[in-house]
């Protein structure tokens, strides 16, 4: 008897930590600081292991401190952080580079707002920060890989070519607020990039959009198909989600 007693308490157990894994989970990075506040990832995967979202999360310290109207700086440590995304996330999202500009950049006639840079990486940052290659730099992957609409712009050494959408509306006269880039090294498709105004963060409170999804993708995986943003409890999260599965071809 005391047998059959403990085989079911040891399967009561089993029970309780197999429903326990099987909740969404969150998973969170450091918390990193930027001017006077915090940055860090978030990562939520479902009950069965898929990816839900992948996001950068700025508090309200961050965008009340960051300055304005300085000169724009790629590379200062003040104004970029790296910050890794938790492998648990399951989607191909290694690092977030987070970019402040506090002047815009170039064109500064459509750009020149002060707004983040957010490269989501499905490289690791230390192949990153050897994007030095000019030839590499430009060399650009088949259109297949990139949405339609999209044009290689701007080569950057420790970024990447950027992928812009000739349709977005602030090539078309409307003030910028926030637009959505793909980026490129060696022929192969390595980050998604929000880019998005200071005062759009600071006084939108709910936004959803869809991304521009390429024809064909260079790895499987699940990728996301939806950009959110969202305020709440004193932070604002820059969030990709609706994440499917995708086969190579």
């Amino acid at each position: 008897m005391k047998k059959i007693l403990l085989l079911l308490a040891i399967a009561t157990v089993l029970f309780a930590f197999q429903e326990q894994t099987k909740k969404e989970r969150t998973y969170e990075s450091q918390k990193v600081a930027l001017h006077g506040g915090k940055v860090w990832t978030s990562s939520k995967v479902s009950k069965d292991g898929k990816p839900e979202q992948v996001s950068i999360v700025l508090d309200d310290a961050t965008l009340n401190s960051v300055p304005k109207g300085q000169p724009s700086d790629h590379f200062s440590h003040a104004n970029n952080l790296m910050i890794p995304v938790r492998s648990e996330s399951g989607s191909p999202f290694q690092f977030v580079m987070v970019n402040w500009n506090s002047s815009g950049h170039e064109p500064d006639s459509i750009y020149g707002l002060p707004h983040f840079d957010f490269h989501f990486y499905t490289s690791a940052e230390a192949d990153v920060m050897n994007y030095m290659d000019s030839v590499k730099l430009n060399k650009l992957p088949s259109s297949d890989y990139v949405p339609a609409n999209h044009v290689a712009v701007h080569p950057l050494p420790m970024m990447g070519n950027h992928f812009i959408d000739v349709t977005s509306s602030e090539l078309h006269g409307a003030k910028f607020t926030q637009t959505f880039i793909y980026g490129s090294y060696d022929s192969k498709v390595v980050f998604y990039e929000p880019m998005i105004t200071l005062d759009f963060l600071k006084n939108i409170k709910n936004f959803e959009r869809a991304i521009p999804q390429p024809a064909k993708f260079q790895q499987a995986g699940y990728y996301p198909t939806k950009l959110k943003v969202s305020r709440h409890d004193g932070v604002t999260e820059i969030i990709l989600s609706g994440f499917e599965k995708q086969q190579a071809s």
